[in-house]
Order: structure tokens, then C-alpha cells, then sequence
């Protein structure tokens, strides 16, 4: 745990000194001996990540005993990602092969939401495929607080996360959308999550009993949803935070994080009670021709999909 940080409202700074781990403290041996027949699931969205998926398998793995399962989940890649993250010692399960009769959508959102089906674990961990330099701690780091203290359901990691440009990388800068978007609307919407270091963090931990009633929101804005869901269903006190150290993936361009932050700000607004209709929104941007062409700007119109899915409980139930 750490100190109560200075500036934050006294419930957020009480949550951040008992809920925030930074460094975690446990080992995989001995969060292994606290397990008491509980299994653990690691989940990896996948969508054409053919060059990292096979070093992340192998950090899961890195783990030992801890992990009972690995679970690679193909969102429709192309490439080889799924030939390289069986052999590294992963399942793969493609996404038409989870819940066969319900029509697939677009979107992470629906590829986690799914994975819930495909994995039978009692605590769940999600680690994105495109991580580099990434070792067994991301899996020991966010399990600690799920195996040692009853009352947490959610962990998010959190992490320094440089900007890596085409020769060069910052130290810091690749959490934009998080910077420009997310926390704004938090701070405006969801106040007593402002403690939280990275909201939209894709390294996450959670009991099944948990993300199995709660409404997976489609794409991008699937993280803030369950973050703000788990607010709403079980308490600020029910989220632990996790320092992770560095995180280093593929940095997305300008436009498609402009995808993101929509995606992202029509899951606040739905989830504030301030857009309930899950309307597809059309993005207008722009994209400057070729200058010898003499064809200037143009506008590129990119359809943000909105719907995402119902507890998978009440999926299940239905059937």
C-alpha cells in the first residue's frame, strides 16, 4: 500500500493509501500457496499482433503454477498471431467459436465479453498481445490484491508509458487519450474514480462472479465501462490498483485515437445517464492529400459502433 497523497477529495485519498499497491509485495509462489483451489484464466485479445503475442504468452507462463490457463482470443487476425501464440503454449479460440449463435459484433468490447465464455477460471486476468519487454509480474502484480484481500474485485494496473516514435521514445506521453479524454470525464462524471492511474489501462484483473453481471460496453470503451460499473455495483473500496512498472505496445496514430476518445465519451454519457440512445456516431475527420495532386484536404467519415452487451448471466440464463 501506499500514502495518502495531498490535493485529492479525503475519500479518493483514503481509497488511493488502501487500495494502491506500488510496488506489488507478492511473489508467484506466494500468491501460488494463497490460491486455496481457486484458478486462475489469463486472457489475451488479440487482433494482428503477430510480432508480441508469443513474448507475452511466454512472461504468462514465466508465472508458473499460478496460471491455469492461457487463452488467446483471435478478434479476426489475419496474420499469424494465432499460429505464433499456440506455439508459444497458448490456446487459441477464435471469436465465432464462443457463443456460436449469438451474432458477433465489432470491437474489443465483444471479444472480452466473450472470452468469459471461453475461460472457466474464477479469477480472470487481461493482458493485450501487443506488450514489449513485458515479464511474469504484469500476471503476479494484479492477482495479489484478488488473492489477499477479500473484499477487492477489480485491479487495474497502472504504469509509466513512454511514447515510442518511429527512431526515438519518450519516457512519458503514450497515454494520451487517458490524459485528454478519459480523466476529464471522470473527474466530471465519476469523481471518486480520479484516484484511478490508468482508466482505460489494458491489464486487469477480476473475480468472474464480478464481470459476469456486469454490461461489457463495445470497442474501446470497454475498460471505463467496467470501471464505472464496478463503482456502481459494488463500491470504490471493491477496486485496487497495482504499479506494474513500464509498459511499452504499439502506439496507435492520431485518428484512431480519435475513434478511441469517441468510443470512450459515449460510455461515460451512457453510463452518467446523459446519452441513453446507442446510436451509431459518424466521426468526421480530415486527411490532407497528396500536395502534387493539388487535392488539399478531404473529410474521412469513420462509423463509431455503440452497442455493446448485456451481463453474460443473464446471456447464459436466457438460453
Amino acid at each position: 500500500m501506499t500514502s495518502a497523497p495531498s490535493g485529492l477529495r479525503t475519500d479518493v485519498a483514503d481509497w488511493f493509501s488502501r487500495r494502491t499497491w506500488q510496488p506489488g509485495p507478492w511473489t508467484a509462489d506466494e500468491l501460488f500457496a494463497a490460491k486455496r483451489g481457486r484458478t486462475v484464466s489469463v486472457v489475451l485479445p488479440a487482433l494482428n499482433e503477430e510480432e508480441t503475442v508469443g513474448g507475452v504468452v511466454a512472461a504468462v507462463r514465466a508465472a508458473g503454477p499460478l496460471v491455469d490457463e492461457i487463452v488467446v482470443m483471435d478478434g479476426g487476425c489475419t496474420d499469424r498471431t494465432a499460429e505464433r501464440a499456440a506455439a508459444a503454449g497458448a490456446e487459441v479460440v477464435a471469436l465465432g467459436e464462443v457463443l456460436p449463435e449469438v451474432e458477433p459484433l465489432p470491437g474489443k468490447g465483444e471479444v472480452l465479453w466473450r472470452s468469459l465464455a471461453a475461460t472457466s477460471g474464477d479469477l480472470i486476468v487481461f493482458v493485450d498481445a501487443d506488450l514489449v519487454e513485458v515479464g511474469p509480474e504484469v500476471v503476479v502484480g494484479l492477482l495479489g490484491p484478488l488473492l489477499t484481500e477479500p473484499e477487492v474485485q477489480l485491479v487495474k494496473g497502472f504504469y509509466r508509458r513512454p511514447l515510442r516514435l518511429a527512431n526515438t521514445e519518450q519516457r512519458n506521453g503514450g497515454g494520451r487519450v487517458t490524459e485528454l479524454m478519459a480523466r476529464p470525464l471522470l473527474a466530471r462524471f465519476a469523481p471518486l474514480l480520479s484516484g484511478v492511474v490508468q482508466p482505460l489501462g489494458g491489464e486487469y484483473a477480476a473475480r468472474r462472479e464480478l464481470l459476469t453481471r456486469l454490461p461489457f460496453a463495445g470497442g474501446y470503451g470497454v475498460e471505463i465501462g467496467l470501471l464505472m460499473d464496478t463503482l456502481r455495483t459494488a463500491g470504490l473500496d471493491a477496486i485496487g490498483q497495482v504499479d506494474l512498472g513500464v509498459r511499452k505496445h504499439r502506439n496507435r496514430d492520431l485518428a484512431d485515437l480519435g475513434v478511441m476518445a469517441s468510443e470512450i465519451l459515449a460510455v461515460v454519457l451512457d453510463r452518467a445517464g446523459l446519452d441513453p440512445e446507442p446510436l451509431p456516431v459518424e466521426l468526421v475527420q480530415f486527411a490532407e492529400g497528396d500536395p502534387a495532386a493539388g487535392s488539399g484536404w478531404h473529410p474521412v467519415v469513420r462509423t463509431v459502433a455503440r452497442a455493446g452487451r448485456d451481463p453474460l448471466e443473464t446471456v447464459l440464463t436466457s438460453r
